[in-house]
């Protein structure tokens, strides 16, 4: 009888295998000769090259991103280079010796989607003693490019349905520009909201759309965001914010409750929980010249004055160290500022409060009268209104200015950008003066001209010469997405800070016509000895509503170009004023300018996506420096 039919006919399955092995001896090897064994273990699958293997998409998270192993060889002195397309962009870069150690071989970043790329490496290795060199060339199939499905019409099947580059100097022809968007909100991500205590903003969680596109308009890389990211999870969701290219070339942001760091080919670095008394991170994650990391959050738990307890909203900084994790110092901003001003809040356009858009309130505002009703009734959380437990204060930026130890925040709800000293005590507020409490007049910068003159100001100071529609003269943020110290052109007392200003409730007031709003990217220089700050640099007036951004967006200075970069994030979206219902999502431009010129040097428009930030991103730092 068949040896094996024996066995497997009656009990003792195993022993009786073992034993017909025995028995049949050499005559049939066994599973784990024919693996290796004896004959040796062996690479069994397609191999390129003189080196080892191509892993693909080693860590999961970076699907256009691989590593040709080194074949047990020392590498050194290498050289990779992504063929480009026809009239498309090269990406070539050197390889530090500690990337070729680290990934035990050659990273390879910058790989089309969907698409036969050819790779090119040149490099020295060493064998029996001698250095020889090489070059020679890998040909890598990539996938499309995904996203996560959210029911909603105008999701498209690609990461987005195109960009539309409409100019792009010379100078900056070899960019890559990281761009941080998301999905609309989907019910996946929408099942729990904080309740122990009440308030807190859980419920903010859209699925990631984060990619590097180049100056031609295509996808270089992308994020797969599942092996690190669970819509229905509490702690491993959120909204994927306040990314920032580290000095080591490394990625850092946060989502939810964690904050994370990333190498760009999908290496984790680490990947915490919040620290315990503190919840919902998002927008900003500051990397100070100090080492530590400045993070945006709420507190898990604050007992107001009136004793009830409350999660709060986008009211806290706190100052992280990297290797261990521990909270160094806090800034409790409803300690610091007035959590109750709302003279910004009864003239917010209530159909869009950052990503929490709703077009069937466009042009609402809140009266006193709402805004008492909400204390009445215990109303905490993710709304806007007075008062720790409620997003009084919607902070989107926090920069460290290491010069003198303080943090500069941009604070929506206020229309604000504000600096506070690590003895928690207000610097200056830059906004306008409407609303103040006698404690803060002191605290208010005054406009000036060039010369330094006092600017004066109408309508209790809201609006200044050049608020409307018109050139020159000096305007205040309004709702405004990141305020950013340029260290570079700043010294002593006399700083410059770049700003993205929205211009929600410009003047104090809704325009007659929604078509009047405009958005800008602005910079100022502040003299913090004499309490004065001057405008001498705005863009968006001249391109008037088509490039107006409701919400999120950036300007920010680049070192490395003497640029200003700026993502007008929100811009271009159609929707129906009847049903509140979008016919698009925004269509977001990518810019670049030359230090102080008007005009772009860098234009790309994106399509069908929402977008929240983006920045250059330099394959130098991450692979050669």
């Amino acid at each position: 009888m068949n040896c094996r039919k024996t066995a497997l006919l009656k009990t003792g399955r195993v022993a009786r295998l073992v034993l017909c092995s025995a028995m049949l001896g050499a005559a049939i090897p066994t599973m784990a000769l024919a693996i290796g064994g004896a004959s040796g273990a062996h690479v069994d699958y397609q191999v390129q090259g003189k080196l080892g293997e191509v892993i693909m998409n080693p860590y999961d998270i970076a699907p256009l991103t691989a590593i040709i192993k080194n074949g047990g060889y020392v590498l050194k002195d290498v050289t990779v280079r992504i063929v480009p397309k026809k009239d498309g962009q090269e990406i070539k870069y050197q390889v530090a010796n500690k990337h070729l150690l680290t990934h035990g071989g050659i990273p390879v970043f910058g790989m089309y989607p969907d698409y036969v790329n050819t790779v090119e490496v040149e490099y020295s290795r060493l064998y029996n003693g001698k250095w020889e060199q090489a070059k020679e060339s890998y040909t890598l199939y990539t996938p499309p490019v995904y996203t996560e499905p959210n029911a909603t019409k105008t999701q498209k099947a690609a990461l987005f349905s195109g960009a539309d580059v409409k100019k792009v100097d010379k100078k900056f022809s070899d960019r890559l520009y990281f761009v941080n968007n998301f999905l609309h909100k989907a019910g996946k991500g929408t099942r729990a909201v904080w309740n122990n205590p009440t308030g807190g903003a859980l419920e903010w969680n859209y699925y990631p759309q984060n990619f590097i596109v180049d100056t031609k308009g295509e996808v270089r890389w992308y994020m797969n965001a599942n092996p690190i990211y669970d819509l229905k999870s509490i702690y491993n969701a959120g909204v994927m914010m306040g990314f920032k290219q580290n000095n080591d070339g490394a990625m850092s942001w946060g989502f939810g409750q964690r904050y994370v760091k990333y190498d760009i080919m999908g290496k984790e670095v680490f990947n915490r929980e919040l620290p315990a008394g503190y919840n919902d991170f998002s927008h900003s994650m500051d990397n100070s010249p100090n080492g530590n990391y400045f993070l945006r959050v709420g507190s898990s738990n604050l007992k107001r004055a009136d004793g009830k307890n409350v999660r709060t909203v986008r009211d806290v900084i706190i100052e992280v160290d990297p290797s261990s994790g521990l909270v160094q110092d806090e800034w409790r901003l409803f300690d610091i500022l007035d959590p109750y001003r709302d003279v910004n809040f009864k003239v917010l356009d209530q159909g869009a409060v950052c990503l929490n858009i709703d077009a069937s309130k466009a042009g609402h505002t809140m009266s006193a009268e709402d805004l008492a009703k909400q204390d009445a009734n215990d109303k905490f959380g993710d709304i806007v209104g007075v008062g720790p437990g409620r997003n009084w204060a919607h902070v989107n930026s926090v920069d460290h200015d290491a010069e003198d130890d303080s943090i500069i925040i941009s604070s929506r709800h206020q229309s604000a950008v504000i600096k506070i000293g690590r003895d928690k005590q207000i610097k200056w507020i830059m906004g306008s003066p409407e609303g103040w409490k006698k404690e803060y007049q002191g605290k208010l910068l005054t406009p000036v001209d060039s010369k330094g003159n006092k600017i004066e100001c109408e309508a209790g100071g809201s609006k200044c010469p050049g608020y409307e529609n018109d050139e020159g003269g000096f305007d205040w943020t309004w709702t405004q997405h990141t305020a950013f110290k340029i260290d570079s052109k700043s010294k002593g007392d006399i700083i410059y800070v770049s700003v993205f200003d929205n211009g929600d409730s410009r003047g104090m007031e809704q325009p007659a016509l929604p078509s009047m709003k405009y958005s800008r990217a602005v910079i100022y220089k502040i003299d913090q000895k004499k309490m004065t700050v001057e405008q001498i640099w705005e863009f968006g007036k001249e391109r008037g509503n088509g490039w107006y951004s409701p919400v999120t967006s950036l300007t920010e200075y680049q070192t490395d170009k003497d640029s200003v970069f700026v993502y007008s994030a929100t811009a271009g979206a159609d929707f129906d004023i009847n049903t509140g219902a979008f016919k698009t999502d925004p269509n977001p431009y990518i810019m670049e300018f030359n230090y102080g010129s008007k005009e772009p040097a860098v234009e790309i428009q994106l399509k069908d996506t929402t977008g929240y930030q983006a920045m250059p991103f330099s394959v130098d730092k991450a692979f050669t420096k």
